[in-house]
C-alpha cells in the first residue's frame, strides 16, 4: 500500500532524519521525495510504502512530533506585516526580536512606496503560540505590526505555506470540496517537479495550473458562450458544431431523422451544455442519445454519463473502463501526462461512464503498423464513413471518420483547425502543451498521421471537422 505524505517540517538540520527515522522504526520503505526550498522551504513530499497498519502507526507518529497538521496543532507558518519607517536599520531591530525568539523565516517580502514607511512582510514558521504572542508584544514596542495568517479560533494555521496557500485559491475559484485538496497539493508538487527538472520555473507552473483553473471557472454560467454553427450536408442531414471556450468540441450529427453526437467536452459545464442541448433539440429529455467518440481524453469525455450508448473504439473502451475501476487510463500511464490529467479530472469533476453503456467496436488485434489504419465502416443515416485508426500519436484508441461521398472528415484531436479558434479557445490551449510537455503522447508520431489524413482525402471540397476549433474548409485540387 502507497501513500503520499504531505509534511510540514523546521528548516534545520536533521529535520528530514528525524522523519526517516520515524518510517524505518516502523519497517516503512520511503520511495520517493520531493523537496524544492526556492517554492517552499518547510512542506517535504514523502512518498511511503507498507501495510495499512504502518501507515495508520506512521500518521499518529507524524502528527506526534508535529510534522503532519491538526485541527488543534499550533504548528505552523503566520504570515505577520510589520510597518516600518523607511529608514536605514529599522529592520534590524525587528531580525534581532526575530533571533531572540527563534523563530524561522520562512518569507520576506518588503517594496518601498514612495511613503515614508514600508509594508514589511513576514513569514514565521511557530511551533508554540505563546512564543507567537510574546513576540507580538515585544514589536509593538517598536513599530505597527499585524498579522495576516490567524484564525478566529487563535490558532496559528498555515495556508501561508506555499502549496497549501496555492491549493486553498484553486479549491475556492472552482468550488471544489474539501476532499480534493490532498490529490490537488500532491498533484500539482508533481507538476512542479516534472518541469523543473526541464529547467521551467516553479512559479511559472504554479502560475500556469493557476491560470488555466482561472479559466474554466470564468467561463462558467451565464458567461458560457460557446460558438455555434450549423454545416447543411444534404438536404436530409447537417451538423451543428458547439465549440466552448475551454475542452473539446460537441458535433450533433443529424441525419434521416437520427440524432448523433460526437465527442464531448468537461463535465465541469454539465449545465451550461444541457441548457443549449434543450435548445437545439426539444425532445433532449426524452430521445434516445446515442454519442461516439474520437479518443479517451479528459476534456472529450466529461458529458458521457449524460448518454445511454457510447460507441467507441475497443482500445477507447478499454481506457474507459481502466478509469471507471480507479486505475490509470491511457494518458495517465505516461508520467509526463498524468499529474495535469489528474489535477484537470479533479478541477472538471470529471467521472468516467459505467462500462455498460460503452460499445467497443473496431477491434484491432495487435499492434498497427502504418501511422493510420483502415479498420472498419460506420454508417448513420444518409452518411457512410470509412474508419481509420491511429497508432497513438496524439493517444492509442483514437479513430478518424471520413466519408468520401460526402466529402465529410471528423478528425479529433489528430487535426484542429488552429487559426479557427476564437480568443478563448487559444488562451485556454496553451496551458496543456506547457503542463504536460506535450498534449500528443508522440509529437513526431502524430504529425505523420495529420499528414496521413491529408493524404487520404480525395479532389473536391471537403469539410474537416477537428475537437478544437471552427470547421476547416479544405479544397484539394486535381493534379496536373
Amino acid at each position: 500500500m502507497k501513500k503520499t505524505y504531505i509534511t510540514t517540517m523546521p528548516n534545520h538540520i536533521g529535520a528530514f532524519l528525524k522523519a526517516s527515522e520515524c518510517f524505518a522504526a516502523l519497517g516503512i520503505n520511503i520511495t520517493q521525495v520531493s523537496y524544492n526550498k526556492a517554492v517552499d522551504s518547510h512542506t517535504l513530499f514523502i512518498d511511503a510504502e507498507g501495510d495499512e497498519e504502518q501507515l495508520k502507526a506512521a500518521d499518529e507518529k507524524l502528527v506526534q512530533i508535529g510534522y503532519l497538521q491538526t485541527a488543534d496543532n499550533d504548528k505552523g507558518i503566520v504570515l505577520v506585516e510589520f510597518h516600518l519607517k523607511d529608514i536605514p536599520g529599522s529592520v534590524t531591530q525587528v531580525l534581532r526580536l526575530i533571533s531572540e525568539y527563534k523563530l524561522n523565516i520562512s518569507y520576506i517580502s518588503s517594496q518601498e512606496n514612495g511613503s515614508t514607511y514600508q509594508a514589511f512582510k513576514m513569514g514565521l514558521f511557530v511551533d508554540d503560540a505563546s512564543v507567537l504572542k510574546a513576540f507580538l508584544a515585544r514589536v509593538e514596542t517598536l513599530c505597527p505590526v499585524r498579522v495576516i495568517d490567524y484564525n478566529h479560533a487563535e490558532k496559528i494555521y498555515d495556508n501561508s505555506i506555499f502549496y497549501r496557500s496555492f491549493v486553498s485559491g484553486l479549491m475556492q475559484t472552482l468550488g471544489l470540496p474539501e476532499e480534493c485538496r490532498e490529490k490537488l497539493l500532491v498533484n500539482s508538487n508533481l507538476v512542479m517537479q516534472m518541469l523543473d527538472e526541464k529547467g521551467l520555473s516553479p512559479y511559472k507552473t504554479f502560475e500556469s495550473i493557476s491560470r488555466f483553473a482561472e479559466l474554466l471557472s470564468v467561463c462558467r454560467g451565464s458567461a458560457f458562450s460557446p460558438r455555434i454553427t450549423v454545416h447543411p450536408i444534404t438536404e436530409n442531414t447537417r451538423i451543428t458544431l458547439i465549440e466552448p471556450p475551454c475542452g473539446s468540441n460537441t458535433a450533433i450529427l443529424q441525419s434521416c431523422g437520427e440524432t448523433l453526437f460526437i465527442d464531448c467536452g468537461y463535465a465541469l459545464y454539465r449545465e451550461e451544455m444541457e441548457s443549449i442541448f434543450r435548445r437545439l433539440l426539444p425532445e433532449w429529455d426524452t430521445m434516445r442519445r446515442r454519442i461516439f467518440i474520437t479518443h479517451a481524453d479528459v476534456d472529450h469525455c466529461g458529458l458521457l454519463p449524460l448518454f445511454d450508448e457510447i460507441l467507441a473504439s475497443s482500445k477507447s473502451r478499454e481506457c474507459l473502463i481502466l478509469e471507471y475501476k480507479g486505475k490509470n487510463g491511457f494518458r495517465e500511464q505516461n508520467p509526463t501526462h498524468r499529474p495535469y490529467i489528474n489535477i484537470c479530472k479533479i478541477v472538471t469533476r470529471y467521472n468516467p461512464p459505467e462500462p455498460g453503456r460503452i460499445t467497443g467496436m473496431w477491434d484491432t488485434q495487435g499492434d498497427l503498423q502504418a501511422p493510420l489504419t483502415p479498420i472498419g465502416f460506420f454508417r448513420f443515416g444518409e452518411m457512410c464513413f470509412e474508419v481509420y485508426q491511429g497508432k497513438g500519436g496524439h493517444l492509442a484508441g483514437e479513430t478518424v471518420l471520413i466519408d468520401f461521398g460526402h466529402h465529410v472528415a471528423f478528425t479529433g484531436d489528430i487535426y484542429v483547425n488552429m487559426h479557427g479558434m476564437t480568443r478563448e479557445q487559444s488562451t485556454y490551449n496553451q496551458y496543456a502543451p506547457v503542463l504536460m510537455t506535450s498534449v500528443d503522447t508522440d509529437p513526431e508520431l502524430c504529425a505523420e498521421e495529420r499528414r496521413s489524413i491529408m493524404q487520404r482525402l480525395g479532389i473536391g471540397q471537403w469539410q474537416i471537422f477537428g475537437a478544437h476549433g471552427m470547421k476547416k474548409d479544405y479544397q484539394v485540387q486535381a493534379e496536373k
